[in-house]
């Protein structure tokens, strides 16, 4: 029990900074758009990656070099600036927000989550290899424990992030809130495009 403890508050220490994938996830709880696919994507996604990080930290820790990060990097700043690019293009006044969930197919969802998901190199360093490598020297069982925990912290995080976002969506209904919504999201994409650019160089 105290390695699940500890790797709940290991791992929700990690997740809750605001990145990308989570400003992605709460835009989706707002416009209730298939909100339990998005939150269970990236829960379940979470998972594989804390179980790669903890079982194969050493293997995963001698092929991943400068290299695969860098062009990691770059497919995320071009993710992102495509994601830009679709948010600068809204008409605000065509938004349905009672049919919102039907004008857009699970398919795209999926492919967008996945995108905010494995085109983000700071997932990796996060469970992978920080997590990974925090629990090197546990023993099997205190290795499954921490995991655990890990993944029980990304499970409750992104439900709840989505859900309270998909609770709070009545209070974002008008055009002028979405305009704010959405000039905030394309600003802190940029600054995280900048933020990679500067992390490429």
């Amino acid at each position: 029990m105290e390695y699940v403890l500890l790797g709940f508050l290991t791992g929700i220490s990690l997740i809750l900074a605001l990145g990308a994938q989570n400003i992605f996830v709460i835009e989706q709880g707002l416009k209730k758009q298939h909100v339990f696919l998005v939150c269970l994507i990236c829960s379940i996604s979470d998972l594989l990656l804390i179980c790669l990080g903890i079982f194969l930290f050493h293997y995963f820790n001698q092929f991943f070099n400068q290299t695969v990060e860098l062009i990691l990097n770059a497919l995320l700043v071009l993710f992102l600036m495509h994601f830009i690019y679709t948010k600068i293009k809204i008409n605000h006044s065509e938004i349905n927000f009672h049919n919102e969930i039907t004008n857009i197919s699970k398919t795209n969802i999926f492919i967008k989550t996945l995108g905010f998901t494995y085109l983000n190199p700071h997932v990796y360093s996060d469970t992978v290899f920080f997590l990974g490598n925090f629990s090197k020297n546990y023993l099997l069982n205190q290795k499954i424990s921490f995991g655990i925990g890990a993944a029980i912290a990304s499970f409750l995080f992104f439900f709840t992030l989505g859900y309270l976002s998909n609770y709070l969506s009545k209070y974002a209904k008008s055009e002028k809130i979405w305009k704010v919504i959405n000039i905030f999201i394309i600003c802190f994409m940029s600054i995280l495009i900048l933020l990679i650019i500067k992390e490429m160089l």
